[in-house]
């Protein structure tokens, strides 16, 4: 039984998936952040377009 858990204390394989995991939530978060800003930034660039367009006409 104590080897089994020197063993179990000494073993490091799920380590590197948890690690790949926080990874790709860092990144996950990143992409949706930035995909966010670029929301708004279409958004905002439309709008300025809208208005350039609706003042030039009238």
């Amino acid at each position: 039984m104590i080897k089994f858990f020197e063993k179990f204390m000494r073993d490091e394989t799920g380590a590197a998936a948890a690690e790949y995991a926080l990874i790709l939530a860092i990144v996950g978060a990143g992409i949706a952040v930035a995909a966010a800003a670029l929301g708004g930034a279409v958004s905002g660039a439309m709008n300025s377009a809208t208005g350039a367009i609706t003042s030039a006409s009238v």
